[in-house]
Parts: structure tokens; C-alpha cells; sequence
């Protein structure tokens, strides 16, 4: 009798409970939201992630702050989600380095796969093979000449070891036959500005930071690493019509949250997301940024972002970079 008793009484607890954690997602958010960008301020996925969460903001009525935690390839700001409370209020919104660092560090704080629930991604941006003018080469097959002239003479810039933008540049690399030596940064900001001050030689960046810069003459956008041409940089061929076939590169921006994040949050945030990006005012924010809106339901893009730390397993190997 005391057993059924007992049982009565933790049923009739859970019952009442679920009330209570039903209206807490329902509810969601009801507090700030904090957002983590593992790059620092002006970099690419920053701009984006800005232009997103704006518009997040005023739809759910809750502020959405940006907290950058650049640094050592994303993966700190990574570190900081994957131990975060998986409860909605803290997010992140970062590139396709995500799916590179298992492969470029030897020991990570966190698993890639499992740590982290994907939301969506939120843009696809075409990397822009940009160099000062003053370096006087003026096509991709006059840097290709350059490189192969004095294999190991130039350099460029990335946004860390075994970023997105190192991978795009060794893909790039290994395409053209030639040797060039990365020279890591923290992201795009001060990548930009060393290529700017001709410090470094070139640098495939992704385009909302450099757009500015090019359409100045201050810096030349050689080709574009993408599959195609970017509706911002329509006159600017990609890599593969440029002469160096087998160097496409998909750059991309996405939302994840920690692992045991309840669906119904990551579904909420998911379609909030894909409101977003319709509406008139981040159509116009990504075009002039160069960039693609881009969504896929949640578990579309769980699997799309383990099929992608595969595929980069084997560039980096064939690519020969060393782990961290």
C-alpha cells in the first residue's frame, strides 16, 4: 500500500511540474539572450550575427547581446557554449570553422558533435581573394605566376589557424601548385588591415568586410573562392574561371545552441531565424553585405555539419596542417 501510495505521489508531482516547464519554453524568452560570437567585433560573423539577432530582438521582445570571444580559432567562444546551461539564453552564432576545428586541434574542451544542437545556418558568403594594389599584381594568374616564381615568398593572412579562411586558402593552395605561408589572426578585422597596409600579401575574406575597401580601390578582389559569382562582386570571376579549378570553397554562418537545449527552443529560435531573413530590411542589410540567406530545419543541418567535419578532416590531412 505504502508503494502505491508513493508512486501515486511522485506521478501526481510530475504532473503538476509539467505545467510549469510547458509555460517556461512557452514563455521563452523572457529574459536577455546572450549570444556568443567566437570572433571579435567587425569580423564577418559579427556583422551577420548583429543583422540577425536585431531583427530577433524586436520580434521575440527580449535584447539578444553579442558577446564576442574571439580567439585560438573560434574555439573558445565554442568552450564557453558548450558548457553553457542548455536553456535557450545562450546561443551562438559562428562559421564553417566550426567543422574544421576537430581536425586542425589535437585536443578540443569540447565534442564538436555532440556538445552542440544545430538551429541553422543563417548565410552563405563567397570568400573574396583580396590584395593591396601596391603589391602590383593585378590578376589571380599574375599571383599564381608570382608564387611559383619564388615558391614560399608570399604569405596570407587567415582568421585563425584552421579557420574557414585558412581552409579556403589551402584549398586554394593545393589547386594552384603553389607554397605560400599562413599568417594566422584573430579574425577578419585585423586580417583586413595587415592586408590593407601590405604587411601581408593576400587574404580570401569573406566579403562583408572588405566590400568597402574594394569598391574604394583600396584593395583588389582578385577572384572569388566560391562555386559562383557574388551578386555583390558581379565583375569579379571565381577562382575555378579564373584559371585554378578545384579551389570552390562554401564559407558559411550558423546558429547552434548546447546540446540538450530543449527542440521546442531550438525550433522557436529555427523559425524565428527563417522570419528574419525574409523580411525586407536583412534581405537589404545581406545584400549589401555580399551575403546569401541561407535555412535548414535543425536536424537538416545536425547532419549537413557532420558530414562537413568529414570532408574537412581529409583536406586538412591532404592539405598537410599540422594539428594545434
Amino acid at each position: 500500500m505504502n508503494l502505491i501510495r508513493a508512486t501515486v505521489g511522485a506521478l501526481a508531482c510530475l504532473t503538476a511540474a509539467l505545467p510549469f516547464a510547458a509555460s517556461a519554453q512557452g514563455d521563452y524568452p523572457n529574459k536577455p539572450v546572450r549570444v556568443i560570437v567566437p570572433f571579435t567585433a567587425g569580423s564577418t560573423t559579427d556583422i551577420i550575427a548583429r543583422a540577425i539577432t536585431d531583427k530577433l530582438g524586436a520580434s521575440m521582445g527580449q535584447t539578444f547581446v553579442i558577446d564576442n570571444r574571439g580567439g585560438a580559432s573560434g574555439t573558445i567562444g565554442q568552450a564557453a557554449v558548450a558548457s553553457a546551461p542548455a536553456d535557450g539564453y545562450t546561443i551562438m552564432i559562428h562559421s564553417s570553422s566550426h567543422t574544421v576545428n576537430p581536425s586542425t586541434f589535437a585536443k578540443l574542451p569540447f565534442d564538436t558533435t555532440r556538445d552542440f544542437a544545430a538551429v541553422t545556418p543563417i548565410s552563405s558568403l563567397p570568400n573574396a581573394l583580396v590584395i593591396s594594389p601596391t603589391k602590383n599584381i593585378k590578376t589571380l594568374q599574375d599571383l599564381v605566376a608570382t608564387a611559383r616564381a619564388k615558391p614560399g615568398s608570399l604569405n596570407f593572412a587567415s582568421a585563425g589557424q584552421g579557420s574557414a579562411t585558412h581552409l579556403n586558402a589551402e584549398k586554394f593552395k593545393m589547386a594552384a601548385k603553389i607554397d605560400a605561408t599562413n599568417i594566422p589572426f584573430k579574425g577578419s578585422a585585423e586580417a583586413v588591415s595587415e592586408v590593407l597596409a601590405g604587411r601581408v600579401d593576400y587574404y580570401f575574406s569573406p566579403i562583408a568586410p572588405v566590400i568597402g575597401q574594394i569598391k574604394e580601390g583600396h584593395l583588389l578582389a582578385l577572384a572569388v573562392g566560391s562555386p559562383k559569382r557574388s551578386a555583390a562582386l558581379p565583375d569579379v570571376p571565381t577562382t575555378a574561371e579564373a584559371g585554378v579549378p578545384g579551389s570552390e570553397f562554401n564559407f558559411w554562418i550558423g546558429m547552434m545552441v548546447p546540446a540538450k537545449t530543449p527542440r521546442e527552443i531550438v525550433n522557436r529560435l529555427n523559425d524565428e531565424v527563417v522570419k528574419a531573413l525574409a523580411s525586407p530590411e536583412v534581405k537589404e542589410r545581406f545584400a549589401k553585405l555580399g551575403a546569401d540567406a541561407w535555412t535548414m530545419k535543425p536536424e537538416a543541418f545536425d547532419a549537413y555539419i557532420k558530414e562537413e567535419i568529414d570532408a574537412n578532416a581529409k583536406l586538412v590531412k591532404a592539405a598537410g596542417i599540422a594539428q594545434m
